[in-house]
């Protein structure tokens, strides 16, 4: 059981400050990274009318995502925005089953990259907004239905950053904790692996989901 609080740091001292880096989390998401970096080199390299299996699985990414952001947004907007809100849901998706191979774990179960990642969405939604209406309508927004509403209306906009955040981080630290303690007990036989399907391929992919669907209506709220 010493395996839920054991965390390999790298502490840096700058300006007389500690600084902590989770080694792990750190390798996990670069073994993700390069994951869909070699998944787009393979889908693309030999593309044809007849598509392989990795060009089929990479089309059906972006037909999927690109409809969803095209009526979320619109057409124009879907073409700047769909291959983000895709790689966001495969850089999710692939986080979340990390964890089905042995000794790997999901970077999404540590809340700096949940956290980080509701951050870049929110960034994101507020740049758009800014962009599209202009700054004067985008503050004006603020302050509607009536102007002394706009400090709940700023606690609103940040509250979906720690909403959006402990989501993903709880539903998949969660799975992680029920599968270790259920493995403790039972020895690692009969329910252990179906637990291990069911939170790290079925729940890991609905979270992965929820997340990238959350952060494309954040978008789409800020330019309507």
């Amino acid at each position: 059981m010493e395996e839920l609080g054991k965390i390999h740091q790298l502490v840096v001292t700058a300006f007389g400050y500690e600084l902590r880096f989770n080694l792990e989390v750190i390798s996990w998401t670069w073994i993700v990274i390069i994951c869909l970096l070699i998944f787009g080199y393979i889908a693309k390299r030999n593309r044809s009318i007849v598509p392989g299996i990795f060009q089929n699985i990479g089309e059906l990414f972006i037909e999927q995502f690109y409809g969803l952001t095209e009526d979320a947004l619109d057409k124009r907007l879907a073409r700047k925005y769909a291959p983000l809100i895709c790689a966001l849901f495969m850089f999710l998706l692939f986080c979340n089953i990390l964890g089905i191979f042995p000794h790997l774990g999901e970077p999404t179960s540590d809340l700096n990259t949940t956290l980080s990642m509701g951050i870049m969405g929110f960034v994101i939604a507020h740049y758009v907004g800014i962009r599209e209406k202009g700054f004067k309508a985008y503050i004006k927004a603020y302050f509607q239905p009536i102007f002394f509403m706009m400090p709940l209306n700023v606690i609103g906009e940040l509250s979906k950053v720690i909403s959006i955040s402990f989501r993903l981080f709880g539903n998949i630290m969660g799975g992680d904790i029920i599968v270790l303690v259920v493995s403790y007990l039972t020895l690692s036989l009969v329910l252990p692996p179906f637990l291990i399907g069911f939170f790290f391929i079925f729940i890991g992919a609905i979270q992965a989901f929820v997340f990238t669907m959350l952060t494309l209506v954040y978008i789409s709220v800020q330019v309507k």
